[in-house]
């Protein structure tokens, strides 16, 4: 894949150089946001696989990594981004993911750490899946507004809990101890609560999660 990084810190961008480009990726590394716009930018730009940005980035270290993917996306909708950083920006987080969340994702830098974790979220990104990470889904489940405790049972709400870290069917089953059959189950029930219309089962999917971190409550909610 040719993938395109922007990260301010020198030891980390060569990190993640050296191990994709161990990989066997072709990677380019930027220092600010401005500089991954200025490349991206262009409407006509030629697009790499996938993008990787922090964000809190140069000049004020604020949230420019994550403003940069947001106008990246709006110029090009299919262009998939990996969002990696210490933090979780709710305002920028919420407008990246609110257009389309295929090929995207927004994970801690803790996970780098754990290398298998961080190459399979963004190879699922880089090929139109979502990546989230658990401590992103729990901070903003922690500050939605609303409600879904009167539409999904407390077993629903765990399902797409774990949904919403990117987990399969199977992989949830194994989580929450249960057969494969009572998790799809769960998870046809709650498209059907939540109205989501007849598409392809993974944009359902990510339809689903998108309402859940927009409207669920923390009850119910794994860490």
């Amino acid at each position: 894949m040719r993938i395109v990084i922007a990260e301010d810190s020198v030891l980390l961008l060569d990190g993640l150089t050296r191990l994709l480009t161990a990989e066997g990726h072709a990677v380019t590394g930027y220092r600010t946001a401005d500089e991954l716009v200025a490349v991206l930018g262009d409407p006509a730009a030629d697009l790499p696989d996938v993008v990787v940005t922090d964000v809190r980035m140069p000049p004020t270290h604020t949230d420019e990594g994550l403003r940069a993917a947001v106008h990246l996306r709006g110029l090009h909708p299919r262009l998939p981004v990996l969002v990696l950083s210490q933090y979780v920006e709710q305002r920028y987080a919420r407008e990246l993911f609110a257009a389309d969340a295929r090929g995207l994702g927004y994970v801690l830098k803790d996970r780098v750490a754990d290398v298998d974790d961080f190459l399979a979220a963004l190879a699922r990104v880089a090929g139109g899946g979502t990546a989230l990470d658990p401590e992103v889904v729990a901070q903003v489940l922690a500050r939605s507004r609303r409600t879904l405790s009167d539409v999904l049972s407390p077993r629903e709400r765990e399902v797409i809990a774990l949904m919403a870290e990117g987990r399969s069917n199977a992989a949830i089953a194994e989580r929450l101890v249960v057969g494969l059959p009572a998790v799809e189950k769960h998870v046809t029930s709650i498209l059907t609560k939540l109205d989501l219309p007849p598409d392809a089962d993974d944009h359902r999917r990510v339809l689903a999660v998108l309402r859940w971190l927009e409207d669920g409550p923390t009850n119910g909610a794994r860490p």
